[in-house]
């Protein structure tokens, strides 16, 4: 795996959005925030074209990203939003192209089909962090700045990380290379060239999953086809986000029932809630790519055990 250089103050980031069409007020703040963070966000006018579910066509959304990719004085590409559309510009990028870049890709939920794309075809570490759009936008209360700070700007391991609210589903230990994002996009890139493939790893993988208002069945219907096409195959231990909305109207099934008893006969270890994603907390970031390890001794652990960055 290819790790992406650090940000540093001052750093350029080229703000796109490969999916969604967004709120203005919302990308205005976010912007700010990062801009009182030290760096400097970039964009052009491409940022805010609109068609129904999506922000231009796919061709000037892929323009906008390969052009961030290709400019030298870009140090990381951030996602406005998620919705739908970014697997519509994976067809116009080369994974080359994007392991030789080295720069940082951050979002989450839609934009899980770049992040797997960088992980499993580019070999690319890759960020499940905040987006512009009702995360940097909020400050703290949308996001987890200590984690987007220790994942995005220090070459060291980030160690344990004690996020809060953590269950236990099933007691173990593993380790392997963190991997994941939204189920729902996982499970929607099967069969296709973009598929995440932990079989292309030289080692096992710590499967992170996560996923909004899908209802118990659901959650266990993408769970089964993930299994079926052998995507759990090398999988060593399961971290679960926050799963927002996911129970029954009803109460019952939850979701974390669902869970549960899905993953009832892995041999591994299973814990639930972690804050990185969809939900109400503020947003933590992981990296993708790189070496964790996965502990319920004591509690429920997840550590980040190399650096996701370069210097």
């Amino acid at each position: 795996m290819v790790r992406p250089r650090a940000l540093r103050p001052g750093s350029r980031i080229a703000i796109v959005s490969p999916a969604s069409p967004f709120d203005r007020a919302e990308f205005d703040a976010g912007l700010a925030e990062l801009r009182a963070l030290g760096y400097e966000p970039v964009h052009d006018e491409r940022v805010f074209a609109r068609e129904p579910m999506v922000s231009g066509p796919a061709r000037l959304r892929a323009d906008a990203f390969l052009d961030a990719l290709r400019d030298p004085s870009i140090d990381a590409i951030l996602a406005v939003r998620g919705g739908y559309g970014s697997v519509e510009i994976l067809p116009y990028l080369d994974a080359r192209e994007l392991r030789a870049a080295r720069k940082i890709i951050c979002g989450y939920s839609d934009i899980t089909s770049l992040l797997v794309y960088a992980v499993c075809h580019a070999g690319l570490v890759a960020f499940h962090g905040p987006m512009i759009d009702r995360r940097l936008s909020r400050g703290e209360a949308g996001y987890h700045r200590a984690s987007f700070a220790a994942a995005l700007t220090t070459p060291a391991p980030m160690g344990r990380l004690a996020a809060p609210g953590l269950s236990v589903l099933k007691d173990g230990a593993a380790e392997g290379l963190l991997i994941g994002g939204t189920l729902t996009q996982i499970a929607a890139g099967l069969g296709t060239p973009y598929a995440m493939r932990p079989d292309t790893f030289d080692q096992p993988s710590i499967l992170f999953i996560e996923d909004v208002a899908e209802r118990p069945y659901k959650l266990r219907r993408m769970l089964m086809q993930l299994k079926l096409a052998g995507a759990l195959d090398r999988v060593t231990g399961i971290v679960i986000g926050m799963m927002a909305g996911c129970d029954e109207p009803n109460g019952t099934p939850t979701a974390c029932e669902a869970m549960t008893s899905f993953f009832q006969d892995f041999q591994g270890p299973v814990i639930s809630g972690f804050p990185s994603g969809h939900g109400d907390a503020p947003v933590w970031t992981l990296p993708f790519g790189v070496r964790a390890s996965l502990t319920t001794r004591d509690g429920a652990a997840l550590s980040i055990d190399e650096p996701a960055v370069e210097g």
